[in-house]
């Protein structure tokens, strides 16, 4: 059982569904949202299902300015809006009578993943942290991405994408993807471009191939492992896929490294993507176990 629910963020609607299990609760719920530039049918609509079948409520959303939900400026990925999001989903569980407000947990999944890493160090109204092929450090991420001789191009554009939205212009916009190597493009690797090509027309509907160019610099500068020792005593799980050059596996293992107890780390062979195929239905098992353990169900 679905309902089609919307709350608000300070001014912005955000629209999303429940995923309900049967019965009449309270029951124990996940707020889970979709990665960088996706939207809430790229497969993050499978987990919520498949976690309602476990006896979980499972608010699903878009994050702001993005598919749904409202927002502006359009197609933005702003991280603190999108953590301030889970925020604002975990208050409104709190006004809802068949879920069980002091078992919340949150599920986070590449960008998202490294949202979770944040709202768990500091909401105490969560009571579980599921992040799977995380953002550990943004700016270090997009070093690998960015040659040297391109970074000063790449600040360039930042700066003349400021100047221009301070004058009233509209915000400058790149592609997400490209099937050019040699474009720019948000996210620009191979891997994430045929990944795209996997997924189905009709869970694109509301997808758009671009996003801000400040997207990218609030990247730069975003660094959620900067908080993940502050998440302890709730309880964290970190699926790390052993291969990841998109997030980048290695600065997965070290943050988990300073991470303090309750944690547990899972990797998995492949890449980024490999959470959402290969190891699909594996990653849904793990978060549903994960979640009973510490929210019950």
């Amino acid at each position: 059982m679905s309902e089609e629910v919307e709350f608000d963020a300070d001014g912005t609607t955000l629209r999303g569904t429940l995923h309900l299990p049967e019965g009449t609760g309270p029951f124990p719920a996940v707020v889970l949202t979709h990665g960088f530039g996706a939207v809430k049918e790229q497969y993050t609509d499978v987990i919520a299902d498949s976690l309602a079948a476990e006896g979980f409520a499972a608010l699903l959303y878009d994050h702001p300015n993005f598919g749904a939900s409202d927002g502006l400026p359009r197609q933005e990925v702003d991280p603190w809006a999108q953590i301030d999001g889970y925020r604002h989903a975990v208050t409104y569980l709190h006004t809802r009578a068949d879920v069980a407000h002091d078992r919340i947990g949150v599920f986070g999944t590449s960008y998202s993943g490294g949202h979770v890493l944040v709202v768990g160090a500091i909401d105490r109204r969560v009571k579980a942290v599921y992040a799977q092929v995380p953002v550990i450090s943004g700016g270090t991420s997009l070093s690998r991405f960015i040659s040297s001789e391109a970074l000063q191009g790449v600040r360039e554009m930042f700066a003349q994408d400021r100047l221009g939205r301070f004058r009233g212009a509209e915000p400058g916009l790149i592609p997400l993807i490209t099937e050019d190597p040699g474009a720019m493009a948000a996210l620009a690797d191979r891997e994430t471009y045929a990944w795209y090509q996997t997924i189905e027309p009709e869970r694109l509907a509301t997808w758009r191939n671009e996003v801000t160019v400040r997207s990218v610099e609030l990247l730069s500068g975003y660094e959620p492992a900067d908080y993940i020792a502050r998440i302890s005593p709730t309880p964290l799980l970190m699926v790390v896929a052993q291969h990841d050059i998109l997030t980048h596996s290695d600065l997965a293992f070290a943050a988990y490294e300073r991470a303090l107890h309750p944690k547990r780390l899972v990797t998995l062979p492949g890449g980024h993507f490999v959470v959402y195929n290969k190891e699909f239905a594996n990653t849904q098992a793990l978060a549903a176990q994960f979640f009973r353990e510490h929210l019950g169900g």
